[in-house]
């Protein structure tokens, strides 16, 4: 979240970093482009004096240094990279200047200089972890480790490795650096109401057109004989492990079902914050380092769990995900179930939540008569426009009561399941109203709450770190104080 020239860093920083670096613990998506930066892989090469160096400070060529920011150095090759970048993106780069370029990289190195004054952890492990996942990807779409060298430009894969890693590590300190400021950000009704208050009335907001959906959720019923199959075998697995010296990990690469970690051999870095299965976080941490749990259940399938290592308040993990096979028989049985759940409610024998509430397999949205809940900020509505293209395909033409065909979809393990939709209500396009839009104007405050903490806290810390910036960037005008005037 950065100050004042929100839209141009949005844009930096979501296309030209953001590409590249989806959050540890989402689902990373395809990577097309790589934003190489030079002060995260520091050259020991000739040097010159610069004076007044913070501890830990590096020597550089005196060639081509942009900017110090604590221990970190940006050099004017980084800028020219994010250039290209930007272009290899699509973005049109007429209207970014260098000294815009710049002012988004020394934000960047500030935070990531005090994460780690501030003892912020970022483990090794769990930026391997994701790098291993994006080297994954990157070959899966192109066909060859040789073909991502060469479409990157690159020399060999360890020299690749540790750039991403480096990078990575760097940008997830300046995240986590900007976490820990607003974390602890708070807002109270009056605030809120203040807020909407002195936004001039021409000013306020249009909230496109809106849906609140709800579903019914049928999965097809496991029988217990192929349950107990899969943990029968997660014994043998242990077994072997504990008992022999097997390893977990090849054991994960050659069974797991998780398709997120198997291919790493299970290996995962999680928190006791990760929105993760309830019961695979809560075994996970009732764990010693080293010990390997007995199989359990989670709402994914059976596993079992091995702690590689504490870390802090991390734990780096592997675990073995089998998943029950389901006969055609309960595939169709679940069918047949939802079928006959949506001509009741087509013949207003029962309604829609109520059914949910009593018949929907999905214990979250259940409890809700169905609705489902937007994540972003915990209201039941979601703006069309911003919903998941295959969501958006399965309500566009629904109508409020209306209930969909049945619909055939499978988790991202594979696992099938069926489902109908309802549109409970539609919302059309309109200017913010405080009562009927509270949630997303509370979202709009708190943002603007957080804005003006990271804004004092950048105000603070520029004071008091050692800044350096050099030739033609000395005359930009930035919105902070970068040159300490």
């Amino acid at each position: 979240m950065q100050l004042k020239t929100n839209n141009l860093k949005y844009i930096i920083k979501s296309l030209a970093i953001g590409a590249l670096l989806v959050g540890f613990h989402g689902n990373a998506k395809a990577q097309e482009v790589i934003v190489t930066d030079s002060t995260a892989i520091q050259p020991k090469i000739e040097v010159a004096e610069v004076k007044e160096e913070p501890a830990g400070f590096q020597r550089y060529k005196v060639d081509g240094i942009a900017a110090v920011v604590g221990a970190y150095v940006i050099l004017d090759s980084d800028i020219d990279l994010m250039y290209k970048d930007l272009k290899s993106q699509g973005v049109s780069t007429e209207d970014i200047t260098d000294c815009q370029l710049a002012g988004s990289l020394l934000e960047n190195k500030l935070y990531a200089h005090h994460a780690i004054q501030d003892s912020i952890i970022v483990s090794d492990a769990e930026v391997r972890n994701y790098v291993d996942q994006q080297i994954t990807q990157m070959v899966g779409q192109v066909g060859s480790m040789q073909k991502v060298l060469n479409f990157y430009k690159r020399d060999s894969e360890d020299a690749f490795r540790t750039e991403l890693f480096e990078l990575n590590k760097n940008q997830e300190l300046s995240k986590r650096m900007q976490q820990s400021i607003i974390e602890k950000v708070e807002i109270t009704p009056e605030e809120i109401r203040s807020y909407f208050d002195k936004i001039p009335e021409d000013k306020r907001p249009f909230f496109g057109d809106e849906v609140e959906i709800a579903q019914i959720v049928i999965k097809p019923e496991v029988p217990q004989g192929e349950k107990q199959k899969v943990i029968d075998r997660l014994n043998q697995f242990r077994e072997d492990i504990v008992d022999n010296g097997a390893s977990f990990g090849t054991k994960a690469v050659l069974y797991s079902q998780d398709p997120g970690s198997s291919s790493d051999g299970g290996r995962m870095v999680i928190t006791r914050k990760d929105g993760l299965d309830k019961d695979f976080k809560d075994t996970a941490f009732s764990l010693q380092e080293g010990e390997v749990s007995e199989p359990f259940a989670s709402s994914f399938g059976y596993h079992i769990i091995k702690v590689e290592k504490v870390i802090g308040q991390n734990l780096e993990i592997r675990h073995i995900l089998l998943i029950p096979d389901v006969t055609n028989a309960t595939v169709q049985s679940a069918k047949a179930e939802i079928d006959s759940l949506r001509a009741r409610i087509l013949n207003k024998e029962i309604t829609f939540g109520a059914a949910a509430k009593q018949f929907s397999d999905e214990e979250q949205t259940a409890a809700n008569n169905g609705k489902l809940i937007n994540p972003t900020n915990g209201d039941t509505r979601f703006e069309l426009t911003k919903i998941d293209p295959e969501v958006y395909e399965q309500v566009v033409n629904l109508e409020e009561g209306d209930v969909s065909l049945v619909l055939r979809d499978q988790e991202r393990t594979g696992k099938i399941f069926y489902k109908i939709i309802t549109v409970n209500k539609r919302y059309k396009e309109h200017k913010a109203d405080f009562v009927q839009d509270y949630l997303k104007i509370k979202e709009l405050a708190l943002r603007d709450k957080q804005l003006k903490a990271i804004a004092k806290w950048q105000k603070e810390k520029i004071a008091d770190t050692y800044i350096k910036i050099n030739g033609k960037y000395r005359d930009c005008s930035y919105e902070s104080d970068w040159l300490k005037k």
